[in-house]
């Protein structure tokens, strides 16, 4: 059983050698095959413009992706997302009336907590023009 799953043992056989001619033997006409084309089937209006707004569908649908996945990217990468989060781009007008006691600087601090008093109150001076405030006075600030 062993013997059969052996490969017979391999006999080199030498090389036979060819001398080398310098003109051929003999020279004959080549023969002239002619191959005659399919004609192009006709492709009619309604199929060309299928395949036109498929090939549209498919480029936009890439594009999309593309975008899509820029901006996820983007967002992942700590890049500024696609919508406002929290704070409006635009500053709202905000209606105070004035307390006994109140300043600029306590106004800012109660209007907008979350920034800067010093921009606030720097914003708050040159909207109302002066620094002075009398009690029971409304005034209008836009606030950042």
């Amino acid at each position: 059983m062993v013997a059969a799953l052996q490969a017979p043992p391999r006999v080199r056989v030498p090389a036979r050698v060819v001398p080398l001619r310098l003109v051929p033997d003999q020279v004959r006409p080549e023969r002239v095959v002619v191959v005659h084309r399919q004609p192009r089937p006709r492709v009619t209006r309604r199929e060309r413009a299928a395949v036109y707004w498929r090939r549209r569908a498919i480029a936009t649908a890439l594009g999309l992706g593309i975008v899509l996945t820029a901006a996820h990217a983007g967002v992942a990468l700590g890049g500024s997302t696609t919508s406002t989060s929290g704070r409006s781009p635009h500053p709202h007008v905000e209606r105070v009336v004035v307390r006994q006691g109140d300043t600029l600087w306590s106004i800012a601090r109660r209007v907008a907590p979350q920034s800067d008093p010093r921009r606030v109150v720097d914003g708050f001076a040159a909207q109302l023009r002066t620094s002075d405030l009398q009690a029971g006075e409304l005034i209008s600030i836009r606030v950042p």
